[in-house]
């Protein structure tokens, strides 16, 4: 049987059980689209922007454990993926975006809309290809698809010549792949496994690290039950907050550069770390020499190319985290770790994380998400990337039940609303609720309109302090006061007369930019503006009785109130900044 390529492309999708498929059509993926038109069983999602897009598909993907799928038109189209490419190849996020390409016969021409988004992605992905032949198309979608969901997961690109698209060829799919060079580790070294637990067995004041690996290989029950056994207290990176509840008494915090100052100060007085599923990058580590200077390190991912990278370790271990966990629990023991435990709360007590109004009658950041555990004790949450990104992992409370999704390698703003679209359309019985601030959202503001369109009862949080806040209170500690280029709100006749410190700001200046209310109303969605901490409760409750369209609660809090701790870039992660006469 002879089908054309646009038509093995829809079946193959089929085969591999999508069901949704984030596109946007142009001169180059219009054939898709018309064999799409007549295939009822995957729904096409138009988002505004293909940055949208693929943060959508990025939420999507996050959400279920399913490979997020994309389509875009050459050119601009396949460019506008670059940044969303980046964020999931940085977090782990099973993607296979499909591109459109100019044919074959003029590649290298120059030809309208070409550009070789192989070469500007080959970094970035976990793997690139164009189509030259026909007959290579269905071998190629399914080594795509397996290479994205295996092993680290990670955004595989296949860009499609519009020669190859149209073309009659055969309609077989391949039912297994054979890829040379390419095999993910499956297995787990149990003799790695029992050197690690002899060496846990002797620590004196044992860690857990937990990052996002452990969220990606849905293995929360079983490290809380690891932890149950062991007793050895947990501290988690920001992609792997959820990993296990933050009320569990082993919990401690967050780590790194706006962790909390208990678990900074564990890693520093730790003698084994054992760290499962995370990179290792400069955030979580602060200056990588003084980098738990105590401790013997214990390393477990599923990435071979993560161990031994940034940080040397003592016993590394190449294995998906739910496998390796789970060869950890028979052969676990449970250790005397009383006495560092307390040592560690004490910590805590002594400096808890907090984060209060910096006006008297403000609203606090710590209110907020105070707040909004009462109202959301279940469902998925997504952030933006800023200052409320850090609250978020700070104040969130997370159970079995709750999901956190945020952009943590790359740190993309602009990623939360449309991830949360994704996200909602993935998993249409659970509340989606996505903590943004007035910056990050308005890079990609636009999907508002998508999820309006889709009836999607997303709860989007606005936390407007009309500043990229933190740049600026990095401007505030590290940079002699010089607020350049992070208000949002400065008018040009506000020049010369505003200095960001409270105490003189000019009339000129508008309370918001822009009004997010009428925003939302323009777009078709409802609105609640939040000036006063003792309405927060009202307003969360509302926006859970709309179940037929996005709520935008915008909350008005003071541009001086900041994330601390804090870490400057380049520090060791005991020289923390604990409090600020702002």
């Amino acid at each position: 049987m002879q089908i054309t390529g646009s038509q093995l492309i829809i079946n193959s999708l089929i085969e591999e059980g999508v069901d949704k498929i984030f596109a946007y059509p142009g001169g180059y993926d219009k054939d898709i689209f018309d064999a799409l038109y007549h295939e009822k069983d995957i729904e096409l999602i138009l988002p505004r922007h293909e940055q949208g897009l693929i943060h959508a598909a990025e939420g999507y993907a996050r959400s279920t454990g399913k490979v997020g799928v994309c389509l875009v038109t050459s050119g601009p189209g396949a460019t506008n993926l670059v940044t969303g490419i980046a964020d999931a190849n940085y977090d782990g996020i099973p993607l296979v975006c499909f591109t459109g390409q100019v044919a074959t016969s003029v590649i290298g021409n120059d030809a309208f809309q070409e550009v070789d988004i192989v070469g500007i992605t080959r970094t970035i992905s976990k793997y690139s290809t164009t189509i030259r032949k026909r007959e290579d198309l269905g071998r190629a979608i399914k080594e795509a698809f397996y290479i994205a969901r295996t092993g680290k997961p990670g955004p595989v690109i296949v860009d499609l010549p519009s020669n190859i698209v149209s073309e009659i060829g055969p309609a077989e799919y391949p039912e297994t792949v054979n890829i040379r060079g390419y095999k993910p580790s499956t297995g787990v070294h149990i003799g790695q496994i029992k050197k690690a637990l002899e060496m846990l067995k002797n620590a004196k004041k044992p860690l857990f690290l937990i990052g996002g690996g452990v969220n990606i290989s849905h293995a929360n029950e079983e490290f809380k039950k690891l932890v149950n056994i062991t007793k050895v207290p947990v501290i988690t990176t920001i992609m792997g907050k959820g990993a296990i509840p933050t009320k569990h008494p082993l919990f401690i915090g967050n780590v790194g550069m706006h962790g909390s100052y208990a678990s900074n100060k564990a890693v520093n007085e730790c003698d084994v770390l054992f760290s499962i599923g995370t990179r290792f990058n400069d955030r979580v580590t602060g200056r990588i020499a003084e980098f738990a200077p105590n401790a013997k390190i214990i390393h477990i991912d599923i990435d071979s190319a993560s161990i031994s990278r940034n940080i040397v370790v003592n016993i590394p271990i190449v294995a998906d985290a739910k496998a390796a966990i789970n060869e950890l629990i028979p052969l676990a023991q449970e250790l005397d770790t009383k006495k560092w435990v307390n040592q560690i709360k004490a910590w805590d007590k002594e400096y808890p994380v907090t984060a209060p109004s910096s006006v008297k009658g403000g609203i606090s950041p710590q209110a907020i998400f105070e707040n909004l555990n009462k109202a959301f004790t279940e469902g998925i949450f997504l952030t933006d990337v800023g200052q409320h990104q850090m609250w978020t992992t700070q104040f969130l409370e997370m159970n079995k039940n709750k999901q956190l999704i945020t952009s943590g390698g790359l740190g993309t703003m602009g990623f939360g609303l449309p991830a949360a679209i994704g996200a909602q359309l993935g998993n249409p019985d659970k509340r989606v609720v996505c903590i943004a601030g007035d910056g990050g959202v308005q890079m990609t503001i636009q999907e508002l309109a998508t999820a309006v369109q889709l009836e999607l009862p997303i709860t989007l949080v606005i936390i407007n302090n009309g500043f990229l806040g933190m740049v600026r209170q990095m401007q505030q500690f590290f940079h002699d006061k010089n607020y350049s280029g992070t208000c949002l709100r400065k008018r040009k006749s506000c020049e010369g007369k505003c200095n960001f410190d409270g105490s003189n700001i000019p009339e000129c200046c508008p309370p918001y930019t822009p009004d997010f209310i009428r925003l939302a109303e323009s777009y078709g969605a409802y609105g609640i503006r939040v000036t006063d901490e003792d309405k927060l409760s009202d307003a969360f409750e509302e926006a859970k009785k709309n179940t037929d369209s996005p709520t935008i609660i915008e909350i008005l809090i003071d541009f001086k109130d900041v994330v601390l701790p804090m870490v400057q870039g380049g520090k060791a992660l005991d020289n923390m900044l604990l409090e600020t006469n702002y």
